[in-house]
């Protein structure tokens, strides 16, 4: 189960220990703008707070074509099966598998499925 946090707080200091509790739960997803989200994780960097928890962008929600992408991901597919797959080129599927990295706040493949599982995006 995937808990997803609104944070809205200005106090700076509970902002740092919310997001060290975020950070630490790999079910949590912190639901924001990214700005702030930078924010936040720049400020728990400097507390040396370490952790797995999600940033999601609020305002980036993946299309129904990143969805397919994001579940041929899952399936461990690569870009050439997955433009034959959806009758797209591979330009087309690197250009939505960077899109979907970015909307997930991912940084390879990998994360972004395990992301998007977190998120019930990817079925298991």
């Amino acid at each position: 189960m995937t808990l997803r946090i609104h944070l809205s707080v200005d106090d700076p200091g509970t902002r740092a220990r919310l997001l060290a509790l975020i950070r630490t739960d790999p079910g949590l997803v912190l639901v924001g703008r990214m700005e702030e989200a930078d924010v936040l994780i720049r400020g728990a960097e400097s507390l040396n707070v370490a952790g797995q928890g999600s940033v999601l962008d609020e305002s980036a929600e993946l299309t129904s074509r990143e969805l397919e992408v994001l579940r041929l991901m899952g399936e461990g597919h690569g870009n050439r099966i997955i433009a034959r797959e959806l009758g797209i080129s591979t330009h087309t599927v690197k250009f939505h598998v960077a899109s979907v990295l970015a909307k997930l706040g991912a940084h390879t493949r990998t994360e972004a499925v395990a992301r998007g599982m977190r998120q019930g995006l990817v079925p298991l």
